[in-house]
């Protein structure tokens, strides 16, 4: 199996970026309408979008932390 390339690799991050985002706000949307149509938070959509993004964000602190950890 070969590496992909830099132009590949760009593609395959643009890729994955605009399937979280698409994720996310489906999620943000799903939970909105239930609250405001149902009068309740649909558990696993909230629950579900709520850990994705902590796992999101403490990942990105996380390789940012290492990578200037290992600038120095």
């Amino acid at each position: 199996m070969r590496k992909m390339d830099e132009m590949e690799l760009s593609i395959s991050f643009k890729a994955i970026k605009w399937a979280w985002f698409y994720t996310v706000m489906f999620l943000f949307v799903w939970t909105l309408y239930d609250y405001f149509i149902k009068g309740v938070f649909n558990s696993p959509a909230s629950f579900l979008l709520t850990t994705q993004n902590v796992i999101y964000l403490g990942i990105n602190q996380f390789l940012n932390w290492k990578l200037s950890k290992d600038e120095k």
